[in-house]
């Protein structure tokens, strides 16, 4: 069994890496991202839009393509008001969340659990859709008979991405920069060849748009070429998708976190922007049609190298296409950063399992990456990878985030404009912002519900539901904790009292020795569980055990885990916190003492500590406390880590006993009745 273990840990070693030491400072800056790596990391799905979402546009114009140039110019504005108002919530929520946070702590909780599930979903359908787009890049190159192993490839792709990203943020975003920077420089190329080759008529691109569109006007009128610019505008609704993963991701930057995120921003926008409106112009000067089984950018790489070397043009257009489908991939990577940061914060209010707030020790949520690969690949396998049926799903949900954060940011700009000098500009960003996010949201639903964007509404709802049922439970049983807690505390001086009067007529016949029989207490925290655990051995055993070790493990989390100066805060609270166990065991005449550890497995932690204990205290029981939880008992295992069972099985192994004392505030009553 233990050879069968090592090797297992060799393997794991050798694909996810070694675990990360979290006492060496450097560990923080080794998994941070600087700016160049933020804007791959976080900018790719955004930036990877521009494969799709100004082809959108273009097609939705239909042969009124002379209005592309201003949908183009509307588009680039929504990009820096939207962009721009993320960096005001970014400087408003310095710690990141992003959409759920702000809709939570400027509207109220249940709008910003809607807002988180809107976006997981969202950020599911990303990995999902951008995986499955790459794929059908690559298979647009071979023969027909391969495309029958494109899902098997997109799950492929799929695994090596989740595989990445447990080895680390850093590590992952590391791996696909050459992809990224290779798909920028060949589009700048692009853009830039596209506008020198026609610059005589591009003096004439502003006359000739004002006249054709006054042709427009004439033909639809002018509420049908709004219309038809509005239309053109919304369906391209997907290029905006990634920009508030910048705002979700603080957590994964490099300090100081909140300049580094805005200097992100800041050149995800220009990038975005520059891209979308150099596209559509270039569309428009090379006068690129719909071709079937090609993309708009496959036509436009083709129509501005058929003057070239047929070598020099073919090894551009394979050369693009390829990052273009290698950046789709990329792209999933929003949806493996941001997705399981947004499903830890959810954890830590309770809307979600609490274990989606864990680190492995690598120190990336694997909870969340495991459980968006795993929905990811029903998604594609279900949909067989179908961009087409993917697309109708996509761009619904975060525009329902959008919406909410812009009216929170609305909302608390009004509500601080006696104390706030520049609250007006800062309310009329996101006001305009609130606008135009909400008349696109309304339009997508519309066009796109009975296309198939009512699955994407249902799913959502039935993920809201199961977080308000979660929520629920989480609150029983912390009703029921504090209730615990509030008879333990009542009944403080009276327990106390009481085991001093029972430990007096304890005659010891010899001072207290290391060899004595020694209770080895888990605790978490100066709490009622192990108030309860402490005193109910007490009272029960109280002449058997003479020495007492007080054990806690401080877990980093997604919410603990910012900083070394973080973890040193950890350490006090936990060495204030079992220096009053032990004053209380010192008080009562008995030896004690504590050790503590800081990780992110309890159960591991503890089997470190183990060997040092026994060196010391050779006779030990391990004790510690359980709530009982009540109802199903697979659902609680979800819910509830149950983590003395899984210290219980480890210290068995070894050969140690462990006493779990259950708990439940009927008898906590009924212990305490003195």
């Amino acid at each position: 069994m233990t050879e069968e273990k090592n090797y297992l840990q060799g393997v794991k070693k050798k694909i996810i890496g070694k675990p990360l030491d979290l006492s060496d400072s450097r560990t923080f800056s080794h998994i941070s991202l600087i700016v160049f790596f933020a804007w791959v990391g976080l900018g790719s799905d955004a930036l990877s839009s521009s494969c799709y979402g100004p082809e959108e546009i273009y097609k939705n114009l239909s042969i009124h393509t002379n209005l592309s140039l201003i949908v183009g110019l509307l588009t680039a504005f929504t990009i820096f008001i939207i962009s721009t108002s993320y960096s005001q919530i970014i400087r408003l929520f310095p710690h990141g969340g992003g959409g759920y946070l702000v809709a939570s702590r400027l509207i109220s909780p249940k709008v910003g659990m809607i807002s988180g599930c809107a976006l997981l979903i969202d950020y599911v359908l990303t990995i999902s859709i951008s995986i499955s787009s790459g794929a059908d890049a690559v298979f647009s190159f071979l023969p027909i008979q391969f495309h029958e192993y494109k899902v098997f490839f997109a799950v492929f792709i799929l695994i090596i991405l989740t595989v990445l990203n447990l080895r680390g943020v850093k590590e992952s975003v590391a791996f696909l920069t050459p992809i990224f920077v290779i798909f920028v420089l060949s589009h700048i190329f692009l853009i830039v060849y596209a506008f020198t080759t026609h610059v005589p008529e591009m003096k004439t691109v502003a006359t000739q748009t004002t006249s054709e569109f006054s042709s427009t006007v004439s033909q639809l009128g002018i509420f049908g070429t709004i219309f038809l610019i509005m239309k053109a505008y919304s369906m391209g609704a997907g290029t905006y998708t990634g920009i508030e993963a910048v705002s979700n991701g603080i957590p994964n930057l490099r300090e100081p976190r909140v300049k580094t995120a805005i200097k992100t921003m800041r050149l995800l926008a220009l990038s975005l922007s520059l891209a979308v409106v150099g596209l559509v112009i270039s569309y428009f000067l090379f006068n690129v049609h719909m071709v079937p089984g090609k993309t708009l950018n496959a036509v436009l790489i083709g129509n501005a190298i058929s003057t070239w070397n047929p070598f020099v043009g073919q090894t551009f257009l394979y050369v693009t296409l390829i990052s273009e489908a290698a950046l789709l991939f990329v792209a999933a990577q929003t949806g493996y950063l941001d997705g399981p940061r947004v499903m830890a914060n959810m954890a830590h209010d309770y809307w979600l399992p609490r274990r989606f707030t864990l680190l492995s020790d690598r120190l990336v949520s694997q909870n969340g990456i495991l459980l968006m690969g795993a929905a990811a690949f029903f998604v594609i396998w279900l949909s067989k990878g179908s961009v087409a049926f993917l697309v109708v799903l996509y761009s619904i949900n975060v525009f329902i985030t959008f919406t909410f954060s812009q009216f929170g940011m609305v909302k608390h700009w009004f509500q601080v404009r006696k104390t706030e000098k520049k609250w007006f500009r800062k309310l009329l960003i996101n006001g305009i912002g609130l606008l135009l996010t909400t008349f696109i949201l309304i339009t997508v639903v519309v066009i796109k519900f009975e296309e198939g964007g009512w699955i994407t509404i249902v799913i959502t709802s039935l993920l809201v539901t199961l977080s308000l049922y979660i929520k629920k439970h989480y609150n029983q049983i912390g009703k029921e904790i504090g209730n615990i807690q509030g008879v333990m505390n009542s009944k403080m001086p009276e327990l106390v009292t009481a085991l001093k009067s029972k430990m007096k007529q304890v005659k010891l016949d010899k001072e207290i020795e290391n060899t004595d029989s020694t209770a080895v207490i888990l605790v978490n925290g100066y709490s009622a569980v192990g108030l309860y655990s402490l005193f109910y051995l007490l009272n029960t055993f109280h002449n058997t055990y003479k020495n007492f070790v007080f054990v806690s493990v401080g877990v980093v989390d997604s919410g603990s885990f910012n900083s070394s100066e973080e973890l040193e805060r950890l350490k006090e609270s936990m060495d204030v916190n079992l220096t009053k166990y032990t004053d209380l065991i010192k008080e009562l005449g008995c030896n004690a003492e504590y050790r503590y550890s800081v990780g992110t497995d309890v159960s591991e932690e503890v089997v470190k500590i183990v060997p040092e204990i026994l060196e010391k205290y050779p006779n030990s029981t391990f004790i510690g406390g359980q709530l009982i939880i009540r109802g199903m008992y697979r659902i609680s295992r979800v819910l509830h880590n149950f983590t003395i069972f899984s210290i219980q099985r480890r210290l068995y192994k070894h050969g140690l006993t462990t006493v779990i004392i259950p708990i439940s505030l009927q008898k906590v009553k009924e212990a305490t009745a003195i």
